[in-house]
């Protein structure tokens, strides 16, 4: 399979009849990708997102899945896709942290057993092995992020969407699930699709970045071609981040700069424009 996800130019009419299209580029997601979708409120994120879930069926337009259709065979396609909202107190449900995590397992008919053996596996995973019985209702924010997430992975799926994960957490809780999402990616294969509004922390979470603006993806690539398109980010109501913002400015300045992929190659970028005017 060349993709995992393809979504081409979809329309679709809610009861109400409110239209809501996403056209423009193609949004293509392959095996082990690290997605991030990026966008003003009202931009089509959702509308994306519940289209890949098989919530919303197209009038019009190209929603595929593993190669399916995910309105039409979502009980075999959901197997596959973990998914973490933007609000987990409405996706927590189980009376206990365990019982949560064992939700899906004991829907897919796991023996005891196995539902222990691998609920006691993801807690190892995202370190939860001592709350397990705590009620998830008095837990901090960030750890109702990893019960969700712990739930969300139970099944080892193919595909990990996660809308807004990083929403609420303080800096410690952000770096630790930018540090889990990034274990999973690199060591068990799952692929990531992720919609966020903290612009600053995609470089480290993203391969390939999707600009959604009324209605249209209007541009993709990596953190590097994304950010160092400023104007289309602002015309999308998108501040770029800090760091690509100060890249950006120098090099209009006629400092002989690229943008940066990351913090380290900031700083030896900087260094070597240091050591030359010194």
């Amino acid at each position: 399979m060349d993709h995992l996800i393809k979504v081409q130019c979809i329309r679709h009419v809610y009861p109400d009849k409110t239209e809501v299209s996403l056209c423009g580029l193609d949004f293509v997601v392959n095996p082990g990708d690290r997605v991030v979708i990026l966008g003003p409120n009202g931009a089509g994120k959702t509308t994306l997102l519940s289209h890949i879930l098989g919530l919303l069926s197209p009038v019009e337009g190209h929603v595929e899945v593993m190669g399916m259709r995910p309105d039409k065979y979502f009980h075999i396609i959901r197997k596959h896709i973990g998914i973490v909202f933007q609000n987990v107190d409405e996706q927590i449900i189980g009376p206990r942290v365990y019982d949560d995590i064992a939700f899906s397992l004991r829907n897919e008919r796991k023996t005891r057993q196995e539902v222990d053996e691998r609920v006691h596996e993801v807690a190892e995973l995202l370190e939860l092995n001592d709350i397990l019985d705590k009620i998830p209702h008095y837990l901090s924010g960030g750890q109702k992020k990893k019960v969700a997430l712990a739930g969300a992975i139970s099944m080892m799926p193919d595909i990990l969407i996660l809308d807004e994960p990083f929403d609420g957490l303080d800096p410690k809780s952000k770096a630790e699930m930018i540090a889990l999402l990034n274990r999973l990616n690199k060591e068990n294969g799952i692929t990531l699709v992720i919609t966020t509004h903290d612009i600053n922390i995609v470089p480290q979470i993203a391969d390939l970045i999707y600009v959604i603006n009324n209605g249209q993806i209007v541009t993709k690539g990596s953190p590097r071609e994304v950010f160092g398109q400023v104007d289309l980010l602002r015309e999308a109501n998108l501040e770029p981040p800090i760091l690509m913002d100060l890249f950006d400015r120098l090099h209009k300045k006629g400092f002989q700069l690229e943008m940066p992929n990351n913090m380290e190659d900031a700083v030896e970028q900087l260094e070597k424009l240091m050591n030359a005017y010194s």
